[in-house]
This record gives C-alpha cells, sequence and structure tokens, in this order.
C-alpha cells in the first residue's frame, strides 16, 4: 500500500521535467522506490537504461520534493484518490498500457472490478444521427451493465455520460486538467451525477493549465481504462481518432459507426473502417458478438414467458422459433423479411427479456 511519504516522492517524480511515465517506472524497477531515486546519485541513475543524464538535467530535488508537498495538501484535503500502478486499486487494463499513469487521481465512486468497460468518444460537432446513435446504442447495452468512460467533451463525449446515467449505468470522466476545475464550463451541471455514478479520473494537478498535449495524453488513459473504443462520428482529423489509434496501439478492439460518403462528420469513422482498424459498428450486437459479452441466463418459466411484451418484429422470431424449435440467424433473418443485422438485434433484445436463447454455431431457440 502506498505510504504518505512514498506518495510524494512519486509526486516530486512525476513534477520532473523530461521524466515521463515510462522513464519513472523504469526507474523505479531499478531503484524499488521513489524515495530511493531520491537519494541515489544522478551519475547513478543516468545508467538506468533509456535514461541518460539529459533526462535528468531538470531533476532539482529539493524544488520538486516543496511542489510535492503543496499538491500532497490538496489531495488529503479535496477526498482526492490516488492510484499508483503497482497497486491492487490501479485500474487493471490500465496497467497493462507500457505508458500509463504512474500515478491517477480519482474522485467518486467508482468501481471498475470485473466490470465490461466501454469508451464512447467522438467529435464535439455530434449530428442528429451520431446523437440518436450513441443514445439507441447505450439504451441497447444497458441490460449489460457496462461502464461507460469519455472526455467530458462537448458532442459525443457528453451524450454518452448522459445517456449512462439516464439508464443507470456507471459513467466516468476522464480529464485534461486537475479535479479542482471543470472543462467545458458549461458541464459541471453534470459533475454531481456522474460522481454518484461513477467518477473521475485524471494524471494532472490542480495548478495545471490548459494544453493540447494534456488532451493527447487525456486520450490514452480512455483507450487505455477499456476493452474497446467506439467512435460515433468524427471528420477526417480529431481527437477521438487519436484515442482509437492509441487503443488500437494497445490491442484493444475499436468500433467505428459508418454514414453517408458525403458526411463530414463521417469521414474519420470511415477511414478507421476502411483500414480496417475498427469493426463496422451499426449496434450492440456487434459489440456483444465481437468483445464475447455474455448475456446472463435468466431463470424465469415458461408461462411467465407468456406475459413479456414483444414488438410485432420479436412476435414475428417467438413464432418461427416456436414452429421450427431452433434456428439458424441467417435463415431467421430471411423468414422473417429482415436484414441480418435487423435479425441480429430483435434476437438480442429477445435474450435480454429471456424469451431467446442462442445456441452455438449462431442457432437460437426459445428459452
Amino acid at each position: 500500500m502506498l505510504t504518505q511519504t512514498e506518495l510524494k516522492y512519486l509526486l516530486a517524480l512525476q513534477r520532473t521535467p523530461n521524466l515521463g511515465d515510462i522513464s519513472i517506472k523504469k526507474l523505479l524497477s531499478r531503484m524499488g522506490s521513489a524515495e530511493n531515486i531520491f537519494k541515489e546519485k544522478n551519475s547513478i541513475l543516468s545508467k538506468v537504461d533509456g535514461i541518460g543524464a539529459g533526462r535528468l538535467s531538470q531533476f532539482n530535488r529539493k524544488l520538486q520534493l516543496e511542489q510535492a508537498e503543496e499538491e500532497l495538501k490538496y489531495i488529503e484535503g479535496n477526498d482526492i484518490r490516488v492510484s499508483f500502478f503497482q497497486d491492487s486499486d490501479y485500474p487493471e487494463r490500465l496497467k497493462h498500457c507500457i505508458d500509463g499513469p504512474v500515478l491517477l487521481f480519482g474522485r467518486g465512486n467508482i468501481d471498475l472490478k470485473g466490470k465490461r468497460i466501454l469508451s464512447i468518444v467522438g467529435t464535439r460537432k455530434i449530428t442528429t444521427y451520431g446523437r440518436a446513435f450513441c443514445q439507441e446504442l447505450i439504451a441497447d447495452l444497458a441490460p449489460l451493465n457496462p461502464v461507460i468512460v469519455s472526455g467530458l467533451a462537448y458532442g459525443v463525449d457528453i451524450c454518452a455520460h448522459r445517456a449512462a446515467l439516464e439508464h443507470n449505468l456507471q459513467t466516468i470522466g476522464c480529464l485534461a486538467h486537475g479535479l479542482n476545475q471543470v472543462y467545458p464550463r458549461d458541464h459541471k451541471k453534470y459533475m454531481e451525477a456522474i460522481e454518484r455514478h461513477g467518477g473521475f479520473f485524471t494524471e494532472f494537478w490542480s495548478d495545471s493549465v490548459f494544453d493540447r498535449n494534456n488532451f493527447l495524453r487525456r486520450n490514452r488513459v480512455i483507450a487505455g481504462l477499456s476493452e474497446a473504443t467506439v467512435v460515433i462520428e468524427s471528420g477526417k482529423k480529431g481527437g477521438s481518432l487519436v484515442t482509437a489509434e492509441i487503443a488500437v496501439s494497445y490491442d484493444r478492439e475499436v468500433f467505428a459507426v459508418p454514414g453517408r460518403t458525403t458526411d463530414s462528420q463521417s469521414q474519420g469513422c470511415l477511414d478507421l473502417i476502411k483500414q480496417q482498424k475498427a469493426h463496422l459498428l451499426t449496434s450492440a450486437v456487434d459489440i456483444v458478438y465481437h468483445l464475447d459479452w455474455k448475456i446472463e441466463e435468466k431463470k424465469m418459466p415458461v408461462q411467465t414467458q407468456l406475459f413479456v411484451e414483444l414488438n410485432e418484429e420479436e412476435k414475428k422470431v417467438f413464432r418461427l422459433l416456436k414452429e421450427k424449435e431452433r434456428e439458424l440467424l441467417d435463415i431467421i433473418a430471411i423468414e422473417c423479411d429482415f436484414p441480418v443485422f435487423k435479425a441480429a438485434t430483435v434476437l438480442m433484445n429477445m435474450e435480454l427479456k429471456g424469451v431467446v436463447k442462442p445456441l452455438p454455431g449462431k442457432l437460437f431457440q426459445l428459452a
């Protein structure tokens, strides 16, 4: 468990110019602790692989310890939890990212143990189509209780956070600044609700200033926390594409929502799909299938199923399976006159209602 003394030294290391997370991890691996690093001579530290004298040129022990003590006072006085990358409370998936933050500051009611975690990102200039897709996607995934991660920005980010809150899902905002502020200011009104149903993560101190590089660093946390990243809409360039690229580098799954070739806000997504960096995403079924998310089988007597409310499409599938007993997805689509993706969506919704049970080989039968 991280002691206050070791935390102070880690903060001081984090404050040292030219020492990034990878360098600090190398020094810790060699020296055993942050305190030991501060007590060692630069001539010894510089011999650690990948460090060298240049990285230690601004290692001012006295100044950086003074700054660390000030930040430690802020942390202790503002109910901020600090996770060290070697500790058990540090997000598991982020541990496997070589450049993940050495220290992660958090606030709220975050619980990631054993959870399905999905990052949703996209343009700040979200269209009506993008907003509707984001809301429907999260609504369809809600029965699987995923944690929704995003960056609290305008557009897709805040749409994802709000949709998660509407469905009582845990949601996490990853910030590009300290926990003492909110950007954009307009989203301050969502902070209390997000902290009740999740919270915030950042690696930045309370005196951090807004900088483009902060947002790039924030994006690697968004990508690193989750098992998959979804890009709803994006232009040819943008932070969401950077997040997707980082997710690919971490060997995580990426999904992109297609759009019309003439829509500027679909160009980034179409490029990800064309370059085979992302799965084409048309519905929640694609995520459930590619991530192999298992839906808990509902123990429901057959009589109860008769009273489950089904829409017309679901009734059509129900009648077919009642007659055939079991059938392939492709045949169900043909018999019910649905596109395959539509049949898959209908079947997933019926599975969530406990009416349909999937079998190996894309076979389905009534539960």
